[in-house]
């Protein structure tokens, strides 16, 4: 059956609330994070910002779908359901999904205004992106919606059936980690770091690298120098010699 195109959350008769798919939005949030590192990694490392403008207006439109006319025709909910159309649905309560999904919104919002209208690139633009993924990150790898538990502090009529049963006082206790769980992952991490230290000895040049005539040279006109002119962002994170690397200038 088509679901009708202003409602939000479907109606179902055992339940008291609107509610969602679980496994449908994690999915969903799954997608849209990796489509936002690959667009974060692109501006980090090489100073392209290009992805990330995309992102954003398609961040955008997905969510305005979700808030503004009903989230199953939002193009990475669709996807994401097709993806786990196989699997039983989780259906979680609507309203405090509505409440994470407009803080998404609104630092969309923000980043459509800074970085696609005014060509504004920043560590407040880092910031943003940085908040957004962590929220996603959450929400597809633990099933902990951050902005759902903001919605019990603003709204008198708390959440009802969240993920995992957290709105509710849990009839046994949850398995807890032993201390020989938290040695090992200790020892595991050590181990990390020292292979990481190791191979980054390795790699290291016996002698030092000196770079071709060619790109020693000064910039041949003001096109380029004007090109090589590192950003004010690159100069206050500190990476103005990995952007001139990424760029190719001396």
């Amino acid at each position: 059956m088509t679901p009708p195109l202003f409602q939000f959350g479907q109606i179902h008769p055992d339940y008291a609330v609107p509610v969602v798919n679980e496994r449908a939005v994690r999915a969903s949030a799954g997608i849209l994070f990796f489509l936002a590192m690959i667009a974060f990694m692109n501006a980090f490392l090489l100073g392209n910002f290009q992805p990330t403008r995309v992102f954003v207006v398609v961040f955008l439109m997905d969510f305005g779908i979700r808030l503004f006319t009903n989230p199953l025709y939002a193009p990475s909910m669709v996807v994401g359901q097709w993806v786990v159309r196989h699997q039983r649905p989780e259906y979680v309560g609507a309203p405090q999904k509505r409440f994470a999904w407009g803080i998404g919104f609104a630092l969309a919002l923000l980043m459509l205004y800074l970085m696609v209208l005014n060509n504004v690139v920043g560590p407040i633009n880092m910031l943003v992106c940085g908040v957004c993924l962590t929220l996603m990150f959450f929400e597809a790898a633990f099933g902990i919606c951050v902005g759902c538990k903001l919605y019990n502090a603003f709204n008198k009529d708390k959440a009802q059936l969240c993920p995992g049963g957290v709105c509710v006082v849990p009839t046994e206790r949850a398995p807890s980690v032993s201390l020989a769980q938290m040695a090992v992952v200790l020892v595991f991490a050590g181990l990390s770091v020292t292979v990481a230290q190791t191979t980054h000895r390795q790699d290291r040049p016996s002698t030092p690298l000196t770079m071709p005539a060619a790109a020693a040279a000064a910039p041949a006109n003001a096109s380029d120098a004007a090109r090589c002119e590192v950003p004010e962002f690159a100069k206050v994170m500190g990476h103005a010699d990995k952007w001139k690397l990424h760029n190719n200038c001396p």
